[in-house]
């Protein structure tokens, strides 16, 4: 058992339909059947979505993802049509809302791997492949690999683990042409992105992208993109491979809820408990830490 400790009650905005709560947005349609995504504070950890609030984080993950689409839009087009709330709407959804274009979304979570961690790295240890690709002898924790890798995932429910597939089961599932389009499009973006972090310090381990097609079949990225709840930044000048890296994203909380501080039993079905202020604090001062050394800019 996993989900939401509480599931909030989404607003009721004039002019909007709520579609969707996620682990993170809400998702309204506007009059004119766009998408407004509203990014929240909330915290996700072990398939929880976790009763505290982390302060600033969905105005954080928002303008990271802008600041990467305008970095990457010579590669693909991206979903984003404005950054204005639509009128009516809370004044707290400043600076947390975009509104997109509706797309036929692809349902493949388009991971690319620069660095052995995480779930890759233990099917590596099992078989020594990642999604059914052979990779050398000798890696370890926070290795990097010998060439990006694009090591796809089919989406799941929330509270349900995304599942790593091969790239010829995407190709079933999508068709050749529209998986050789995400597996290209998914490593361009993924070199930038690792280029463009390396100048300022930070290691791009593995990042994940979602992508779909708009009226016209083309390939549109969507979502946000980059940000330290889809990617894995690690600071460059305390990596070290054999261990776990330090990292720019909520490891302060599943260090917690594992720590005999916090109480929690993974194992059991019962939900994590609220988070400590010290615990909260450290996380909000991580996604700052990232935003501010990616852009350059300082957080307000």
């Amino acid at each position: 058992m996993s989900g939401f400790v509480e599931k909030p009650e989404p607003l009721e905005v004039p002019g909007l339909v709520h579609l969707h709560t996620g682990k993170v947005r809400e998702l309204y349609q506007n009059e004119a059947g766009d998408l407004v995504m509203v990014a929240s504070d909330r915290i996700s950890a072990y398939d929880w979505v976790l009763p505290t609030a982390i302060p600033d984080k969905g105005r954080v993950l928002t303008q990271l993802s802008l600041w990467w689409f305008d970095r990457l839009s010579d590669l693909i087009p991206h979903h984003v049509i404005s950054t204005e709330p639509p009128a009516g709407a809370p004044a707290d959804w400043a600076g947390r809302t975009l509104v997109c274009k509706s797309l036929r979304m692809i349902p493949v979570e388009c991971v690319a791997r620069g660095y052995l961690t995480g779930s890759g790295l233990a099917e590596y240890n099992e078989s020594r492949t990642v999604c059914g690709l052979a990779l050398p002898e000798g890696l370890t924790d926070g290795s990097e690999l010998p060439a990006p890798i694009f090591t796809p995932a089919t989406k799941a429910a929330v509270g349900d683990h995304d599942e790593n597939v091969s790239y010829e089961e995407v190709a079933r599932q999508v068709g050749a042409e529209t998986a050789a389009q995400l597996r290209q499009s998914t490593l361009a973006i993924y070199s930038r992105a690792r280029d463009i972090a390396r100048a300022r310090g930070i290691i791009l381990a593995d990042t994940k992208f979602e992508f779909g097609h708009d009226g016209d079949g083309g390939l549109v990225l969507a979502d946000e993109v980059l940000t330290p709840d889809s990617s894995r930044f690690w600071p460059a000048d305390s990596w070290e491979p054999g261990r776990a890296q330090p990292s720019f994203d909520k490891q302060y909380v599943r260090d917690w809820l594992t720590s005999d501080a916090s109480g929690w039993d993974r194992a059991s079905e019962q939900p994590p408990p609220p988070l400590p202020q010290e615990v909260v604090d450290a996380t909000r001062g991580k996604y700052i830490e990232a935003y501010e050394r990616l852009t350059g800019t300082t957080w307000s």
